[in-house]
């Protein structure tokens, strides 16, 4: 049988922390589940991530595997030397028999029925699946007002149901972009009939053509007629939640924030709403627009840089 270089698989040195062997793997599987590699090998490489990360994640098998020293060769030929798991009670020798099909023969061989004397004959290695992460794409409003969505999931290839499945997701009321919703039981399946791992869908906001959000806040830039900025008007403002009136005081210059207090994205401490102010010019695209544009400049003598000292 070939030896496997399990710490080469994982891509970690021999002496990583428990920690960086974790996230090698999480990284790993990942990038070659079977449900979005396009890698041709990428179910071999998820099986032989799983193998790799059942021994480096115990120590007790990573102590027993270390044994074998650094100067095999993932490949070479291999046998369990005579006097293999000394200190580990390893006493139970290969397992042709019950052993997992999601393991190799370099695997059963080493640590097979008889690694752990307190472990039944033929019983299988239970290992609880890795927790899925995906992205959830949701309109701003459904943040206002919460929402049920269904998505679809490709089922891991080494689940026993297979195929895709759809799955309803409560979007609750409030919550904010990067937060994350759990699906109990929707993860990677385990190994040996351990337990499902979980999916968490981490929520991104579509991009909106009117609205910009940080945190809870939201921003909408607002256009607005010069006279309106200047003598002060009462304009209908867009929101998530419906159009809402605002005063604008007399005087306001490009870019002045008006704040409409807690109607931003709602929760225990609700976000605001900024409406940001953009004096927009009307086009001198006649003779009667270009004559009072004229008419402006003489009756107003306003000098927009008369603070730059020009």
């Amino acid at each position: 049988m070939e030896y496997k270089d399990y710490y080469k698989i994982m891509g970690v040195k021999r002496d990583a922390t428990q920690n960086e062997v974790k996230r090698a793997y999480r990284k790993l599987a990942r990038k070659y589940h079977p449900d979005v590699s396009k890698d041709p090998k990428a179910e071999l490489r998820f099986k032989q991530l799983g193998e790799a990360y059942e021994v480096l994640k115990d120590q007790r098998k990573r102590e027993a595997y270390d044994q074998l020293g650094a100067n095999w060769k993932a490949g070479q030929e291999f046998r369990p030397p005579p006097d293999w798991g000394a200190g580990f009670d390893v006493h139970g020798g290969r397992s042709r028999r019950g052993g997992n099909p999601n393991f190799s023969d370099f695997f059963e061989s080493l640590f097979g029925q008889g690694f752990d004397k307190t472990r039944s004959r033929g019983s299988s290695i239970h290992t609880k699946g890795e927790d899925q992460h995906a992205s959830l794409s949701i309109d701003l409003e459904d943040a206002y007002r919460g929402a049920t969505r269904t998505i679809n999931l490709g089922k891991p290839k080494n689940s026993a149901s297979g195929g895709d499945r759809k799955l309803k997701v409560r979007i609750p009321k409030g919550i904010k972009e990067g937060q994350q919703i759990r699906l109990s039981g929707q993860g990677f399946p385990g190994t040996g009939g351990g337990k499902t791992g979980d999916l968490y869908l981490e929520v991104k906001f579509q991009a909106h053509n009117l609205y910009r959000i940080e945190d809870r806040d939201v921003y909408l830039d607002l256009p607005v007629a010069p006279w309106e900025a200047a003598l002060g008007a009462k304009v209908t403002v867009p929101t998530p939640a419906g159009d809402v009136d605002l005063q604008i005081p007399a005087g306001s210059p490009s870019d002045r924030k008006l704040r409409l207090k807690g109607r931003g994205i709602p929760g225990t401490s609700p976000g605001d709403i900024y409406v940001v102010l953009k004096i927009a010019l009307p086009k001198a695209s006649s003779e009667k627009a270009r004559k009072l544009y004229k008419e402006m400049e003489r009756q107003l003598g306003f000098n927009p840089r008369a603070e730059m000292g020009v």
